[in-house]
């Protein structure tokens, strides 16, 4: 078979009329395996996201991410001239990603009922915090707001802490992943069984409370609410990070009888095998003081690659906690090529996550992190939708584009 250097999404034509996190997380995903993605952004301000974050010398790095592989153009939707515009691209598209507050496209004349019209296999993605129905779909929803209302945050942290919010956007990026099934299903949906199009309503809070396990089901059925268990499991033990002599931080996961065994030869305590304390899970969780007592002391007396050793000796499960730098540093991260150097005209060459999962003949790539502010209004306006130069110049003239 030919390797198909394009990607396997190569031909899809997607609008972006999304800002920060959520909706643009699902263009990236889309435009690494070769969709065109042709974000939108207003003319005056572009995306919150150039602003959001860490910057080098003014330039956002969130917006060189998540943006990479997108063509930027401006479009101020909200005027009637713009709305028109809108829709000239609408025509063209396959895919909308949009996560506006519920009820602004529709202020704006552009909602789902107009832009089906305007193009009947068009596939919609619709995003916001609480979904467009239900009594909260018109609060503003942030991925914080979900975190702590889909029970992730009361079940994060230790038993004697306050609920823990994740330091990343993980509601937005669970939402995104979610949204991104979602939207090749439609398309499926679509082009293999003859469909036309339609609308997805993907919430941030549905998707995250859906990751969490039998928790519905374990109150329904047993009565009982989860509570905050730190790094502990409730299910298995030993599970747990440990700070080894040098200083530096490991996590085991023994969840099966085999693994938690040769926990005990890594430690040199096979006599643990043996212990009642120890000798079941169950044993093992109700004495996992103790037994994490003994972990601790034995990872006192040895340096982390000591540490190391003697689980991979051992076949035992344990790795070390990485930061960013070690990662970038590691053997295996670089063989499997996880990241690469792209050359960006204002950082110079930057070091970015690369396309995964990977493909055997239809891979994704990285060809260029985020581009400025309206950097493909030609592209888009004059090449594809065919505009000539008298209409540009009257866009640009009352700030359309």
């Amino acid at each position: 078979m030919t390797n198909d250097t394009n990607g396997p999404l190569d031909g899809l034509v997607v609008l972006e009329a999304g800002s920060m996190i959520s909706g643009p997380t699902v263009g990236r995903f889309l435009a690494d395996f070769g969709a065109t993605v042709i974000k939108i952004e207003h003319p005056a301000f572009g995306d919150h996201i150039r602003r959001f974050g860490p910057q080098k010398d003014g330039v956002g790095l969130w917006h060189k991410y998540l943006s990479r592989n997108k063509q930027s153009i401006t479009l101020n939707i909200s005027t009637d001239e713009g709305a028109a515009v809108f829709e000239d691209l609408v025509g063209e598209a396959d895919l909308l990603i949009e996560n506006f507050r519920p009820g602004t496209l529709e202020r704006w004349n552009v909602g789902w009922e107009r832009l089906s019209e305007v193009n009947d296999d068009l596939v919609m993605l619709r995003m916001s915090g609480f979904g467009q129905t239900g009594p909260y779909a018109e609060r503003p929803g942030f991925g914080t707001l979900a975190e702590a209302m889909s029970g992730f945050a009361y079940l994060n942290g230790f038993p004697d802490s306050p609920p823990l919010l994740p330091p990343t956007g993980l509601a937005d990026n669970i939402a995104a992943l979610f949204s991104t099934f979602a939207v090749m299903f439609a398309l499926y949906h679509r082009d293999v069984h003859g469909g036309g199009g339609q609308y997805i309503d993907t919430s941030l809070i549905e998707p995250i409370f859906g990751l969490l396990g039998p928790q519905p089901l374990r109150y329904d059925q047993l009565g009982e609410i989860e509570s905050r268990s730190g790094n502990r499991s409730t299910s298995s033990a030993p599970r747990n990070v440990y700070r080894t002599g040098d200083d530096r931080w490991v996590a085991i996961s023994a969840s099966a009888q085999p693994l938690a065994e040769r926990t005990f030869d890594a430690i040199d305590r096979p006599d643990l095998k043996d212990d009642p304390r120890f000798e079941t899970n169950e044993d093992r969780l109700e004495h996992v003081d103790e037994l994490d007592a003994i972990i601790q002391d034995w990872m006192d007396d040895h340096s982390r690659e000591e540490v190391l050793d003697a689980f991979e000796a051992a076949d035992a499960t344990l790795a070390p906690v990485y930061n960013v730098e070690d990662i970038l540093n590691d053997e295996h991260y670089a063989a499997r090529e996880a990241f690469l150097t792209v050359d960006d005209p204002d950082l110079g060459e930057a070091v970015v996550q690369n396309a995964f999962p990977k493909f055997s003949e239809t891979p994704g790539r990285v060809d260029h992190l985020g581009p400025s502010l309206g950097e493909h209004n030609d592209a888009v306006y004059r090449d594809r939708l065919g505009y000539d130069e008298s209409v540009l110049s009257d866009l640009e003239a009352e700030d359309v584009i």
